[in-house]
């Protein structure tokens, strides 16, 4: 019995060891990775700041960028859903060349002005080299599906400074309602190993501060009224994050029917963009929006104070990057779904009379929860990056807005592995498929 007993430990360690020893080489280029393209947006970011000019090269940055996708870009063009497809059904294979090429694209976005964030081109560059990674180890297929959950867990765990919230993601984005513990270490140790790395290089992650902490006990128990409040704003959130998934496939087709040419789309959607930002007056809605060049501007950060967003911040921050995403320009759409929920929360504090800085950071995670059927993943990096102070009221936000959020999300590979609602949708359909069943039949 003993003896049983010790093979049985020491097998589980000998597959820890493993894990641990397969899973360190895509950590640590994840990481590297990570911090060259977060070194990279920034000084992009710097230089559109430092010439406006840039901006009105919005349209031919669409043109370029849908035409390197054309020429060079065969399946990469898929992007996340095709990092989450190949882990449903390991074959071919997330290509090498869609880490150079979400890379660039994502930089000439920034630079010239797009709404989009950061987080896709992580979690791209991640599966990529996982998947180079795995190819040239010549691992099977089992292995492979793990090596790319770990390079999703280590891009977006490095990317963000959250690394149990990128390994969670890793478990929880790929079907909703249901979580992969398949790769339960190896994505653990990735993500750990990816942040670590990016953090190594020098690479630090902006900070944010719930003041609101600090007034509050250090046991604040339940407050009723609060706990009330937190749920309707929950409940908007939810709502804007489907309004995201849904507008962003909206102007898609909306594009299409006016063109099937890829690079005319680009550069109408870069046109719009432009015209967008002398129809509003402000700039504050191009690129990262994690902080603006104006000292009175509108951004992520600005978002966790009275006053430092307008009433419809959120809505504009919406439409700005829909768009941008419609036509076709590479980056992520994370960063804005924080930026839209933080402004968003900034505005539902102040007409129910919260607190501003708690309800942005609810917003923050919260249309993020929404938006990718990730609520687990989205309390933990509400923790992570605001503190366990308030973790009881994270996860009410998180799980209400992915309720309310229906079967939509930002990955259209995404699978449904419960209904939300009791609706007759069919466990293991994706996204796509489910959209599709509810057009009306002509």
């Amino acid at each position: 019995m003993i003896s049983l007993r010790i093979k049985e430990y020491w097998s589980s360690i000998r597959q820890l060891i493993i894990w641990i020893a397969l899973v360190l080489p895509v950590g640590m280029l994840s990481g590297s990775a990570s911090a060259f393209f977060l070194w990279s947006l920034e000084q992009m970011t710097h230089l559109r700041w430092q010439y406006g000019w840039l901006l009105f090269f919005l349209p031919l940055a669409g043109v370029a960028i849908a035409w390197i996708y054309g020429r060079f870009g065969k399946s990469a063009e898929g992007g996340n859903n095709l990092v989450i497809d190949s882990i449903h059904e390991p074959g071919a294979g997330v290509p090498a060349r869609m880490a150079p090429l979400v890379l660039l694209t994502t930089l000439m976005s920034h630079l010239f002005g797009g709404s989009v964030g950061r987080e896709g081109t992580a979690i791209q560059m991640g599966g990529s080299l996982a998947s180079l990674y795995a190819r040239a180890c010549k691992m099977g297929p089992a292995r492979t599906q793990m090596l790319l959950m770990a390079g999703v867990a280590a891009g977006f765990g490095s990317v963000f400074g959250t690394p149990l919230a990128g390994a969670i993601f890793a478990m929880e984005v790929l079907v909703i309602g249901k979580i992969k513990y398949d790769a339960l270490i190896p994505v653990l140790v990735a993500s750990l190993v990816g942040d670590l790395t990016c953090s190594l290089w020098g690479i630090h992650h902006t900070l944010y501060h719930i003041s609101f902490a600090e007034s509050a006990s250090l046991h604040p128990g339940i407050d009723l009224l609060l706990l009330g409040k937190v749920v309707l704003a929950a409940i908007a959130f939810g709502i804007v994050g489907q309004w995201f998934s849904e507008l962003v496939h909206f102007f898609q087709g909306l594009l299409q029917k006016i063109t099937e040419n890829a690079m005319l789309r680009a550069a109408i959607g870069g046109a719009i963009v432009i015209a967008l930002v002398y129809l509003f007056g402000t700039r504050d809605y191009l690129g990262l929006g994690v902080h603006s060049q104006f000292p009175d501007g509108v951004s992520l950060t600005s978002s966790f104070r009275e006053g430092g967003a307008h009433t419809w911040s959120w809505a504009l921050k919406l439409l700005f990057t829909t768009i941008t995403l419609a036509a076709g320009f590479k980056g992520g759409e994370v960063t804005p779904l924080f930026f839209i929920g933080a402004a968003l929360g900034n505005t539902l504090a102040l007409l129910m009379g919260a607190p501003v800085d708690l309800f942005a950071g609810l917003g923050f995670i919260a249309v993020f929860s929404g938006a990718t059927n990730t609520p687990l993943a989205c309390t933990i990096m509400g923790i992570e990056l605001f503190g366990s102070h308030f973790g009881l009221y994270f996860a009410v936000a998180c799980f209400v807005a992915y309720y309310c959020s229906g079967h939509s999300s930002i990955y259209s590979s995404q699978r449904i592995g419960v209904s939300k609602n009791g609706d007759a949708v069919p466990a293991g359909i994706s996204i796509k498929q489910a959209r599709a069943r509810r057009k009306p039949k002509k």
